[in-house]
């Protein structure tokens, strides 16, 4: 997947160093609201909801090629920046890797992802999550199996599965995002996990550059929960791309995550080998850890 140039024009080594001469806020195309040209209706999908969820409408869910958000097997993107802990400054890395292993979730088969955070250079957090494709081509996030570290000891498993204790899928990437238009349910982790995060269209046509390259068709989607007003975490989505930075709006934000992606690999065989058996020896896990929630799903499958 080619990424498009953006605002920091030229070789790539003079548009990095421009874009840090500048500060990368600079090249975040994060100024006022570009109008929307008028887009054609014919052939476009209705804009999706959560409730518009239905497993028939998933023909061949785990070929996830939306623009915004593709899954490609052997992909691992790698983000870093920092976020703010109380009065502290964290160091934050998150590595995202798309497996090739897909799962039965809510009768649906996803594509299994596997994602370790760390902060301050400490693995804090290894997570499972599930998303599919439907026909409209719209991504929906299915739940999640993290595993909370401190140290080397596993602290905490708050795990949802859609169709679980009340749980449910929802959207994580719109097929055609439209500005003007409803937030949208990115997941309901039901009676088990208190998520109820939200994502709603905030920018289209941005410029951004981070360290992997620079981008000029770059959407950004507002996620937030309604439980927390004012507190907002920004999304930057490259097309063709996926996922190339984080960052924060609200005067109630406390976390204020800034993340830009530094890494995008295609892994070898040797590396998906490793990939899989990381995978599946944390779902070995979740079925002893997490047996009244992740215990009653079918084993991911690796044909």
């Amino acid at each position: 997947m080619s990424p498009q140039a953006g605002t920091c024009r030229g070789p790539r080594s003079i548009a990095l160093m421009v874009c840090a001469a500048l500060g990368l806020a600079a090249c975040a195309g994060q100024g006022a609201s570009d109008p929307q040209g008028p887009e054609a209706t014919q052939g476009v999908p209705p804009v999706a909801s959560a409730a518009d969820f239905d497993p028939a409408n998933f023909t061949r869910p785990s070929e996830v090629t939306n623009p915004w958000f593709p899954l490609e097997p052997g992909t691992r993107f790698t983000w870093e920046g920092h976020a703010t802990e109380g009065v502290e400054r964290v160091e934050r890395k998150v590595v995202f890797t798309v497996t090739d292993l897909t799962k039965v979730v809510n009768g649906v088969r996803t594509v299994v992802a596997w994602d370790r955070d760390f902060n301050d250079g400490e693995l804090a957090e290894i997570e499972l999550a599930f998303f599919a494709q439907d026909d409209d081509g719209n991504v929906w996030h299915f739940g999640q199996y993290p595993e909370e570290l401190e140290g080397k000891e596993i602290v905490k498993t708050p795990a949802w599965i859609a169709g679980l204790h009340g749980a449910r899928a929802g959207i994580t990437m719109q097929a055609v995002p439209r500005l003007g238009t409803p937030s949208y349910a990115e997941g309901w982790g039901g009676s088990d996990v208190n998520w109820t995060d939200r994502g709603q269209v905030y920018r289209l046509r941005q410029e951004t550059c981070v360290p992997v390259d620079c981008y000029a068709d770059v959407l950004v989607i507002d996620e937030f929960n309604p439980d927390e007003p004012d507190a907002h975490q920004l999304k930057y989505y490259a097309r063709g791309v996926g996922g190339v930075r984080v960052g924060w709006r609200g005067t109630r934000e406390e976390e204020r995550e800034v993340m830009v992606l530094v890494s995008l690999q295609h892994l070898s065989p040797e590396q998906m080998d490793q990939v899989r058996r990381e995978a599946l020896a944390q779902e070995a896990r979740a079925y002893r850890l997490s047996p009244d929630v992740y215990g009653t799903t079918q084993p991911i499958d690796q044909s």
